[in-house]
Formats: C-alpha cells, structure tokens, sequence
C-alpha cells in the first residue's frame, strides 16, 4: 500500500467524483487549533463553548452544587487561564448552517474514519448529530479517531508522513430509516471485484437470504458503471447502501488490507480468489449461528446515571445490568 492509496480514500478526496450517486454531505476543512484540541489529553475534559448556547446533554439536569466542585475560582490566576473551555466560533457557524441545510440532523466523519466507538455517549446512543457541541463530544470522546489523526500512513510501503496537512470534518445527512442489513462491503483487487459481504455481521436478517442475489447484480453492475473507471487505485474496497427501490450508494472507500476489516472473509481469501480468478461472490450471516461477536460497548459506570432521556435511561439500565452481570459472573477474573 502506498500513500497515495491512503490519501484517495479521504472523503474530501472521492466524494466530489461520487457526488451523484453517494449521501448528501458537506465537508469543512478543519482550523489546526481544532486539531489540537481533539489531540490534548493533558488536562481536563472540556466542550467547546457554544456560542448559540447549545449543549451537547439537553435532558441533563443540572445540579448547581455539584457543579461547583468542577469550577475554577476567579482568583486561581493561570490554573483558570489552562482549564477554560475552548471556542470555535467560526467553524460552529459554519456547521450550524450546514447542519440546518441537511435537514436538522447530521453524523459526522473526518477525512476517514467516524467516530463509532463513541456513540454510546451520545443521548441517543448513536452518532446521529443536532448541534456543534454533539459532534465535538463524539470526536472527542474517540478512540478510533486517533488513526486518523496519527496513524494514518502507518501500512504505506513509502511512508513520508504521519498525518495529512490538512484535517476534514465531513456532514452527512442522517437518514432515520436506515437499514444496516442493507450496507455492504465490497472488495476490488486489481480493478476487479472479487467479493462482497455484508456490513453488519453481529446481527441475522432472515429477509437478506431473499435478496441476496438482486443484491449481487445490483452491486455488481453499480461498480461496472460507476466504480471502475473513476477510482484511481487498483486495490481498494469500498462500502455500499442499496435502498428500497433498488438504488446503491456509495457511502465510503478504504484501502485494501491494513486497518480495514474484511468481515466475513479473510484477506488471504480474498487474496486467493484474485489470484484464482474465482467468480464473484456475496456472503451474509446466512444463521444465527453464524453472527460475528461484535465488540461489546463499555460504559463507564461514573457515567451511568447522567442524562435524563428516556430511550438513553434504558440503554444505560441495560448496560449497568451486563456489567454488574459480568463482574458476579466466575469467569469474570479470568
């Protein structure tokens, strides 16, 4: 893999080619300060100061006197210079109006990766996004993030850099009727496809085994026509979402191998059927017997009570009542 593979996976890179058949977003490149705030850790966790006073917990309530315990007094000098809260007023302006135009509710992405492994801190235990303030909580609370921020070049065979010179936040409409048995994974080795699997392998959806083979073609043909030819690099794999009515957007692209996930193949698989010239094939969770463990999300129990909204109460009771169930369990020291 070489860094020019790397860069054409950026979404600010692929997305104005595939524009017309992929989700609607804007994409804003990011001030350097912002940059640096999702990388310090060296003090504590702060939001950023919303300058139209929106919060990223609404239903929160507020309790003044515990609050006091996590405020600086006005005479601490520089201690209180270090801890104030960050602001961004331009970019919040920027993606105020954005997140307006795509219709009040967005997800958000940097130039590769979203910020999945922090959905569970969100108020509805997902990346979907209605303020500034949401976005930066999930961005800051990431893990994942770190790659790109970091490790992006990491798996290049020429590797100059440790991160791109330039930062994106990419806007993308978020669509409530979303169906995740309907994203795919597809995987092209020397400008040919040579395999697809489905997106989402912890869960088995009995309706997929239906249309497995319309999704096939329908995949099959969108890379034929839309794919192929634009893309520049010979290796890659990228992520599909066909809709009700049989249309397929693209709605990202990664390199081949490296920090990628095959899901339900292996890369010496995937290899091998290159190699083999075998004929293209689609693999879903076709049991339930066959669901991949997902990685189970963990909630840190100082935060397990905080917000006040119905649906994230009961994602926290479940979550309190696994780990409670995990550390009573025998295993659970091993």
């Amino acid at each position: 893999m070489k860094e020019e593979d790397v860069n054409r996976c950026q979404i600010q890179e692929w997305y104005p080619k595939f524009k017309s058949v992929s989700i609607r977003t804007f994409i804003h490149e990011l001030p350097e300060s912002f940059v640096q705030y999702l990388l310090d850790d060296s003090g504590p966790f702060l939001l950023p100061a919303s300058i139209s006073n929106e919060d990223a917990f609404p239903n929160r309530i507020h309790n003044p006197e515990e609050e006091e315990d996590y405020q600086v007094s006005e005479g601490s000098g520089d201690e209180a210079e270090a801890f104030s809260a960050p602001c961004f007023p331009e970019l919040e302006l920027k993606i105020k109006e954005s997140i307006e135009t795509l219709g009040g509710a967005i997800f958000p992405k940097l130039n590769w990766s979203a910020p999945k492994d922090s959905a569970w801190i969100s108020t509805s235990g997902t990346l979907r996004c209605t303020t500034f303030s949401e976005i930066a909580l999930l961005l800051r609370s990431s893990d994942s993030l770190i790659h790109d921020l970091c490790h992006a070049y990491d798996s290049c065979s020429d590797k100059t850099m440790s991160r791109p010179p330039e930062f994106f936040l990419a806007l993308r409409k978020w669509y409530p009727r979303f169906q995740p048995e309907m994203e795919f994974r597809c995987f092209v080795k020397g400008q040919t496809l040579v395999g697809i699997s489905q997106r989402e392998v912890t869960t088995f959806y009995p309706a997929l085994q239906e249309k497995k083979n319309n999704v096939e073609v329908l995949i099959e043909e969108f890379f034929n026509d839309n794919v192929r030819v634009k893309f520049e690099s010979d290796d890659y794999t990228f992520d599909v979402y066909v809709t009700e009515d049989e249309r397929v957007k693209v709605l990202d692209f990664n390199p081949w191998g490296a920090f990628t996930l095959p899901l339900l193949f292996t890369w010496e698989e995937l290899e091998q059927k290159a190699r083999e010239g075998d004929d293209l094939e689609l693999r879903i969770v076709e049991s339930r017997c066959c669901v991949r463990p997902g990685l189970k999300t963990a909630v840190p129990y100082d935060y397990l009570d905080v917000s006040a909204g119905s649906g994230w109460d009961q994602f926290l009771r479940n979550a309190s009542e696994e780990l409670q169930q995990q550390t009573k369990s025998p295993e659970a020291g091993a």
